[in-house]
């Protein structure tokens, strides 16, 4: 929750305003007492006639009697914001609540809110609030909704006052705004379990040994509670004092989640193109993956992770997994087109060769950038590749299947690919890819065993 303004922000700013900036909040109706009376007090004068002339004075001064009270007026009104909730998946619906309190000790008139949203979110809303006695407050809400993913700015809020007769309308403005996150959709996903070369994947975890965490040394000395067949007796006589076999705890596999976001590997726009399915599909992926125990890392085709506080930029070793779904899902929710033009950056990123299962989401590959994924899969322990072919996603049938040339290079490298085609499920092509096996010839073509199991 942010604050929408703090007391005073409506008297301060409606001092700094100025009575020149009043004046220029008359409304049509004020500007037309005030013509009306003034071309009244002029034809009084030009034909002698003094009730004419009480009246146009009357129709005159009754605008400018509104202005100077509004001007003068000392509301002090404070106003909050809340969003429920702060992070919405594209086409849900979030809910604003706005609550105004009128912290002065006179009553307020008639008060009219307004706050500023994109345009992507829905119309402005607009609320008339009546009188509001002294120290009390008013709440309203109202929804937004975006099928675009992004960042969205609400606010500031604005406040606008009028006097009873409608003749003045003085618009206010707070300092604060909150900010919405559109994230992409997630779909949920089979569970996988995976057998392959590299150990863990089918929990998410492996074995490595420790006593109760990652910088114990080995042995460590006895603490209460201990089981004494772990002491070790060697390490007791030679410390004088009791020592204990460490413990084999488990430990997180690795994940890494890549997401090509090349411009030039992707056609088209809008909610339904190619791009906007890789990186639904990105962010599935890795809160599956998540949920499934991996420490997971989200990597696009610049070489950027996102940070954790894991080694190696993973996230989820030491983070809760909704905190690390969070970070990454917010890094998606405004990510966009790169201007690199390959994919060596990514490349150079997964260097050590033990970076556990990769699941790659590319575009449009041409010869080079596919030897490159190529290349990728050999610094994995299991590759799952979800190839998109942007053309047929665009319409263009004569770009349309190009891509199954570069799907047999990356299965001959022992990727597991899978072609996605233009509306698409992810579900169906996550249990498709489970039911591949690598090295079946129809699959790879000849190519050496990388990936087996099965998804459940």
């Amino acid at each position: 929750m942010m604050a929408a303004g703090e007391p005073g922000a409506v008297e301060d700013g409606d001092r700094k305003g100025g009575l020149r900036a009043a004046l220029g909040g008359l409304t049509t109706r004020g500007r037309s007492f005030l013509a009306a009376g003034l071309a009244a007090a002029v034809c009084a004068y030009v034909l002698g006639q003094g009730d004419l002339l009480r009246v146009g004075l009357l129709l005159a001064v009754l605008p400018l009697v509104c202005v100077t009270v509004l001007y003068r007026t000392r509301y002090r009104v404070t106003g909050t914001r809340r969003l429920s909730p702060s992070r919405v998946p594209a086409g849900a619906e979030a809910r604003v609540h706005l609550r105004m309190e009128n912290v002065s000790r006179l009553p307020t008139g008639l008060l009219m809110l307004q706050d500023r949203v994109p345009y992507v979110l829905g119309p402005r809303p607009r609320f008339v609030l009546d009188r509001v006695e002294a120290g009390g407050r008013r709440e309203v809400s109202y929804r937004v909704r975006s099928d675009l993913r992004g960042r969205y700015p609400l606010g500031p809020l604005q406040l606008r006052l009028s006097d009873p007769f409608g003749m003045c309308e003085l618009t206010r403005s707070f300092s604060a705004y909150d900010t919405l996150v559109v994230i992409p959709r997630t779909v949920p996903l089979p569970a996988l379990r995976l057998a392959g070369e590299a150990s863990g994947y089918g929990d998410g975890r492996q074995r490595s040994l420790a006593l109760a965490g990652e910088d114990d040394i080995i042995p460590r000395g006895y603490r209460h509670g201990d089981d004494l067949r772990r002491v070790h007796w060697r390490s007791t006589a030679r410390h004088g004092e009791l020592m204990v076999r460490r413990e084999e705890q488990p430990q997180r596999a690795r994940c890494t989640v890549l997401l090509d976001t090349r411009g030039i590997a992707y056609q088209g726009a809008g909610p339904d193109s190619a791009f906007e399915w890789a990186v639904s599909g990105a962010a599935s992926a890795l809160v599956h993956m998540l949920e499934r125990g991996f420490a997971v890392r989200l990597l696009t085709d610049d070489g950027n992770a996102v940070p954790g506080e894991g080694s190696g930029g993973f996230a989820g070793s030491t983070q809760e997994s909704a905190d690390a779904a969070g970070l990454m899902l917010d890094t998606l929710a405004v990510v966009g087109h790169s201007d690199g033009g390959g994919l060596s950056r990514a490349h150079d990123v997964l260097r050590g060769g033990n970076e556990g299962l990769l699941i790659a989401f590319f575009g449009d590959l041409d010869e080079e950038q596919a030897a490159v994924a190529a290349r990728m899969r050999q610094r994995a322990g299991a590759g799952v590749a979800f190839v998109l072919d942007s053309a047929a996603w665009a319409g263009d049938e004569d770009g349309a299947g190009r891509a199954e040339e570069r799907l047999r290079r990356l299965r001959e490298s022992g990727w597991t690919a899978v072609p996605v085609e233009p509306g698409a499920e992810l579900p169906a092509l996550w249990q498709l890819a489970g039911g591949m096996r690598t090295d079946s010839p129809s699959a790879t073509g000849g190519g050496s065993t990388a990936f087996t199991g099965r998804w459940s």
